[in-house]
């Protein structure tokens, strides 16, 4: 696992010297929530797109009811949105570990796809990004085994019900070629590319023995996180042409409820209290990391178990905020990596078993939440976005609709 440097800690928003300094560190309540998968069985009526890499197989399984708008004075759920950067199967297991977890619990989540986890690395030359040389990733590229074992798992994901979005390709946060460069052009041309290399990795892999993904992709994709949160500028306009209905990528936001940013709606990664400090930390394990092991994802191996601790009362210190006060949702970001012992991986499922089975909590998909915003009277969110974070409807929840 290669150090962090400071300038990626940078690119991140998170820079060991804010965290020295205290700064903030940066990377229808009706229903039951989204119903626990059985497995995804046979598929009744498969339409191949294209090659055949993806097809048409009818509609999602197991999503939530149809949401309805929450009625003035009516308590909000708790949402929680658990997503997935990169999203693929490199071997150790994280994928399907997190699936189960998602089955076991009724959980939706967002997995942001790179396109190049399913371009073998024999054919990058087919990948032209912006601003960088022909094949360039600062990701690289995944072995052709766990190019076939991300295929599996992210079919299985859809057909569990979670949503698959893009974390789009070659990841560059540094640097002339950084995706803080690109324009709205450079973003279509990375969409487009991430989209080639997910509809038709069945004729840059030659792999035949593999169902195709069950879902038409350029319908599937409706929302992105960029790589290290840049770019989101000039992201938005190419999101709003394509359209997307949201975009994860801002560089930090608070526990409040979102809005929209030129007609697509912000769900940024947010600050949370960051215990044992006064300062606040960026809801994704890679940014509590820069502040415990600072450049290196192989810090000492006795801080483990503190650090597992904090990271899990980090998450679960803002679920509590918000599901006590103003019930703004919230939004947490994971990699399938094993840093520092894996002990992110371990916090995020604690987190997650511990807020399952709170009354009105919905563990729902970027896309699921932004279902239930579209169809919100305009007033009632308006209300809600007057609470700051922590901050209680004052004499509750009838009483902030009588205000408005």
């Amino acid at each position: 696992m290669r150090a962090i440097t400071r300038r990626a800690l940078l690119g991140l928003g998170v820079g060991a010297a804010a965290a020295a300094a205290g700064g903030i560190a940066g990377c229808g309540a009706d229903g039951p929530r989204a119903g626990k998968a059985t497995g995804g069985g046979p598929i009744a009526a498969v339409k191949p797109i294209g090659d055949g890499s993806t097809a048409d197989t009818g509609p999602q399984p197991h999503q939530p009811p149809r949401p309805t708008p929450l009625q003035p004075g009516e308590t909000p759920p708790q949402f929680v949105v658990f997503s997935w950067d990169g999203a693929g199967e490199i071997g150790n297991g994280l994928f399907p570990r997190f699936l189960r977890l998602a089955r076991d619990h009724g959980a939706a989540m967002t997995f942001f796809l790179s396109g190049l986890y399913l371009l073998p690395e024999s054919k990058k030359d087919h990948y032209r990004p912006p601003n960088n040389p022909v094949g360039a990733s600062d990701i690289g590229y995944l072995k052709d085994e766990n190019v076939r074992s991300t295929l599996r798992h992210v079919r299985q994901a859809w057909l569990d019900g979670h949503e698959i979005g893009t974390h789009f390709n070659g990841h560059f946060c540094s640097g002339a070629g950084s995706v803080a460069h690109w324009t709205p052009d450079d973003w279509r041309s990375e969409i487009e590319q991430a989209t080639a290399f997910v509809t038709g990795w069945r004729t840059n892999t030659g792999f035949t023995d593999l169902e195709p993904l069950p879902f038409d992709y350029r319908e599937e994709l409706t929302g992105a996180r960029t790589p290290c949160l840049l770019g989101q500028d000039a992201l938005l306009p190419t999101a709003r042409a394509l359209g997307w209905r949201y975009d994860s990528s801002s560089p930090g936001g608070l526990q409040r409820w979102p809005v929209k940013k030129e007609g697509v709606w912000d769900l940024p990664l947010q600050s949370l209290p960051f215990p044992g400090h006064s300062f606040e930390v960026l809801s994704m394990d890679y940014n509590i990391l820069a502040n415990q092991s600072r450049n290196t994802t192989r810090g000492v191996a006795a801080n483990y178990p503190g650090w597992r601790a904090q990271a899990t009362a980090t998450y679960l210190g803002g679920f509590r905020r918000a599901y006590e006060t103003n019930r703004a949702p919230l939004f947490i970001g994971n990699h399938f990596e094993e840093w520092n012992g894996g002990i992110y991986m371990d916090a995020v499922e604690e987190a997650l078993k511990t807020m399952a089975d709170k009354k009105d909590v919905r563990l729902v998909s970027f896309r699921q939440f932004t279902d239930w915003l579209d169809v919100q009277d305009p007033k009632v969110l308006a209300g809600l976005r007057t609470l700051g974070p922590g901050q209680a409807p004052s004499g509750g929840w009838r009483n902030l609709s009588a205000s408005l």
